[in-house]
């Protein structure tokens, strides 16, 4: 039978962070980095996944169905699930996998073997992936993190590895229901490029632990305001709420939405300055008001900017994983040799770093 190539990014969040499930303003886009899938279906209805970073697992389709993928197979194994739930004839598969997404580094590594996965088998079904099937196979994907696999996040990773597009944010709009627009981020021209520090400390979101707790609290947030989200709730409202932790959680949300918005506009103006400063107050927010931040992240954020960048800030979920910082090209290699020392100084490893422009979303390579 006919092998089908598809390869899906890793994402980074320019700003916008625990929004997604408050139903806020989230602007990420996609990475270089990426994983690819090569599909071959089977008429056996069994499944064999090979990684060359993760290993194997070998079942059924009945397997898949009862739940059995466990650990990295279960992204996979849910993405087959999501699809068949939704009515689509899924077949028993080889699967082989590569990836150059780091795993845990909060660059949306699930997300991208999801949706390397899902557009594999769109291109065997013959599926369309014009813009409503590329939102079809993201809800399908979505479903899989957080039905099949149990990860308690709220969406941007998948629809932004399926929406991106090259030079562009997809400015995420998760108020009911769910919209997108394209931000053009201009940095070559400007002489600006995105460092990535990946920090090497590793988070696991579907773990639960302080990710599921951040999203509970918000939930809570909201019904002490008696509001549906957080996202209706304007700065003022906050001080109806008395609990001072929930307080610190809602802040951040109404904040950081405001400075997607803003972030949006200052990039389309070019006005980069302005972006540096609003992605510095979105890390000072999730340190202090969200506390996701570890000093890892912390130490990268601000040696960065110690050393040329216009603002920085962690991305993703917290707890580990990378930052990111809005450096002069000119000053990329000084702002990669001070956070390498910084670690040194403090003891960590050395961190690795990627030098990135906004870069294509999910796409088949066999047609």
């Amino acid at each position: 039978m006919a092998t089908h190539l598809a390869s899906a990014p890793g994402r980074v969040n320019l700003i916008g962070e625990h929004t997604d499930y408050n139903g806020g303003l989230c602007l990420p886009f996609a990475l270089p980095l990426e994983t690819t899938v090569e599909l071959t279906p089977r008429p056996d209805g069994e499944v064999h996944l090979r990684s060359a970073e993760a290993g194997r697992w070998d079942g059924t389709l009945d397997d898949v169905r009862a739940g059995a993928a466990t650990g990295w197979a279960a992204y996979v194994a849910g993405v087959l699930w999501a699809l068949a739930e939704a009515g689509h004839p899924v077949p028993g598969c080889d699967l082989r996998i590569s990836s150059t997404v780091p795993l845990g580094a909060g660059l949306s590594s699930s997300a991208s073997l999801e949706a390397a996965v899902a557009v594999a088998l769109a291109d065997h079904l013959g599926l369309p992936l014009d813009d409503a099937g590329r939102r079809s196979l993201a809800t399908a994907c979505i479903r899989a993190e957080t039905e099949y696999v149990g990860a308690p996040t709220g969406g941007l990773d998948q629809l932004a590895v399926l929406l991106a597009e090259e030079g562009t944010a997809v400015l995420i709009d998760f108020e009911e229901p769910t919209t997108t627009r394209r931000v053009p981020l201009a940095l070559p021209g400007a002489g600006l490029g995105i460092l990535v520090t990946d920090t090497g400390v590793r988070h696991q979101l579907a773990a639960g632990g302080g990710y599921a707790e951040r999203r509970a609290q918000c939930e809570a947030a909201a019904r002490a305001l008696g509001r549906p989200t957080l996202r209706p709730v304007e700065i003022g409202d906050l001080d109806r709420l008395y609990d001072p932790v929930l307080r610190r959680r809602a802040r951040h949300v109404v904040t950081e939405n405001a400075r997607v918005t803003a972030v949006a506009a200052a990039a389309g103006a070019g006005d980069w300055t302005r972006v540096g400063a609003h992605l510095t107050a979105s890390h000072a927010s999730l340190r202090d008001d969200f506390e996701v931040t570890v000093p890892a992240l912390d130490l990268a954020a601000a040696t960065a900017e110690e050393h040329g960048a216009l603002g920085a800030r962690m991305t993703g979920g917290g707890f580990g994983g990378s930052t990111l910082a809005l450096v002069p090209l000119a000053r990329a290699d000084a702002v990669r040799a001070g956070i390498d020392e910084a670690f040194t100084r403090h003891g960590l490893p050395r961190p690795t770093h990627h030098l990135v422009e906004p870069s294509a979303g999910a796409r088949p390579l066999s047609r």
